[in-house]
């Protein structure tokens, strides 16, 4: 038995495609509404996959742009300003689909951004249990 030997396993992290996306943030934005109805206002299912729909075309072009820009205060809040950009992301996703979706306050897109961002994490590495 080799004392010096180490195992190291490399998890990789899933890259799920536009419609599981969809799908994902469609339950995630009415699971959201549901446990803060104060905060996020959702007319129907209908409005919440148009919301992510949206949402998803605005995170593929738009927000890589607005996280180049914001590329300064990201570095000077150690990441943290991600959170704003994303916020601002799902404002402007409300705006677009109008007033089926609609956030109370820019303070609620910021929580729901944040949350959005950890429900991912763990969804992306509960599927990315595939080892190299």
């Amino acid at each position: 038995m080799n004392l010096w030997s180490v195992t190291v396993k490399i998890y990789t992290i899933k890259k799920f495609n536009f419609i599981q996306r969809l799908v994902i943030n469609t339950l995630m934005l009415l699971a959201l509404a549901g446990l803060f109805p104060q905060g996020l206002y959702i007319a129907s299912v209908w409005t919440a996959i148009w919301a992510a729909l949206v949402l998803g075309i605005l995170n593929s072009f738009f927000r890589p742009v607005l996280q180049f820009f914001a590329l300064p205060f990201t570095l000077l809040t150690f990441g943290l300003f991600a959170f704003v950009v994303n916020a601002f992301v799902l404002w402007l996703t409300a705006s677009i689909v109008g007033a089926g979706f609609h956030f109370a306050s820019f303070g609620w897109a910021l929580l729901m951004s944040i949350m959005m961002s950890l429900v991912n994490a763990v969804v992306s590495s509960y599927f990315s249990k595939q080892t190299r």
